[in-house]
């Protein structure tokens, strides 16, 4: 027989099993009144048996371990996608593209908090117990993260990845938190947010975490957590080549930003389309890199274009906040001095 022992942290409830490989677990009762909340991990999944074990290892080592649930949702998974989830312990339910996955996820999970992750991220050391303290520090009722690449042997030299994501996506991200919010790979994220959201916007082809994110700043309060980064593995960039998936992102969040959300097929999203990217072993097959004059040349120039397109995304955005507070303030003038 498993046994279990009960711990209880920041006003979470959690079951642990001593033996085998299930993931923290929860009963469904709630007689101790120390366990207020509940943590639903929502994992969206299409042919994952590469990535999926390593992700849900990194929740299991959680010290202390707070994930009470985890829900895979399968997409029709070819691969032990399935059976691997279910080895672990976790609640598999039929999921579809990112946007329904997590929808469908929601609709299983049993937590009061949900943390929507994508299949391809490690979870470090400590990640739950900072993301949810800074969570209920700041009052937030929605949050995403910065996150970097865990960098591989694959990825060309010279290119400084992780300072190249801080400098296109984690600093503007935490800089336009208030005005724009942008959430990426993770959400943490009130139940009761999701259900007057509606869940995430199943239209949306592309940039559907942003589109949620910012729809959720209007019901509840955002903010983008600063106590850790969230590593991924660069997989998109590993099969379209790093140019090519910078620049993609680049113009998706350009027409997100100033023409709105991307509900066509225009930048040809798979949604998982990474079967057999890693080896049984965890080695990359990753292509071999000719680092040439010019294409180290093309990708600073990638980098000097995105920074360009950051500065006048900005400078629009600023604009418009002016415009619209000085337009407000003139208004409420009339109101107070009509003629």
């Amino acid at each position: 027989m498993r046994k279990m022992r009960l711990l209880v942290y920041d006003g979470l409830c959690i079951i642990i099993s001593t033996r085998g490989p299930s993931v923290p677990s929860w009963n469904g009762r709630r007689n101790d009144a120390r366990c207020l909340e509940m943590l639903s991990i929502i994992i969206p999944a299409l042919n994952e048996q590469q990535y999926l074990p390593s992700l849900l290892g990194s929740i299991i080592r959680q010290s202390p371990s707070v994930a009470h649930e985890i829900v895979i949702t399968d997409a029709g998974s070819q691969d032990r996608t399935v059976e691997i989830a279910l080895s672990y312990g976790c609640t598999v339910v039929p999921g579809g593209l990112a946007a329904k996955g997590r929808n469908q996820g929601g609709k299983a999970a049993k937590g009061d908090l949900f943390l929507f992750l994508d299949p391809e991220v490690l979870l470090p050391h400590g990640f739950l117990k900072r993301i949810l303290s800074e969570f209920k520090e700041r009052n937030l009722d929605i949050a995403s993260c910065a996150i970097e690449p865990i960098v591989e042997k694959w990825m060309p030299r010279l290119t400084f990845p992780r300072f190249f994501f801080d400098l296109l996506y984690n600093w503007p991200a935490r800089l336009s938190q208030n005005v724009f919010p942008y959430a990426s790979a993770v959400l943490l994220v009130k139940k009761s947010i999701h259900e007057k959201l509606g869940g995430f916007n199943e239209s949306i082809r592309i940039g559907e975490d942003h589109d949620y994110a910012r729809r959720g700043a209007k019901y509840g309060r955002y903010g983008f957590l600063s106590s850790c980064k969230l590593p991924l593995f660069m997989r998109r960039c590993q099969k379209m080549g790093v140019l090519r998936t910078h620049l993609k992102y680049l113009l998706c969040n350009l027409l997100n930003a100033l023409l709105g959300e991307v509900k066509s097929d225009i930048f040809k999203y798979n949604f998982g389309q990474y079967k057999g990217i890693l080896s049984e072993e965890g080695k990359n097959r990753g292509p071999k890199w000719a680092l040439s004059l010019g294409w180290v040349t093309a990708y600073y120039i990638l980098l000097m274009v995105g920074l360009l397109s950051w500065s006048v995304f900005f400078l629009v955005l600023v604009s418009k906040l002016i415009f619209d507070r000085v337009g407000r303030l003139i208004a409420l003038r009339g109101a107070h001095d009509p003629l």
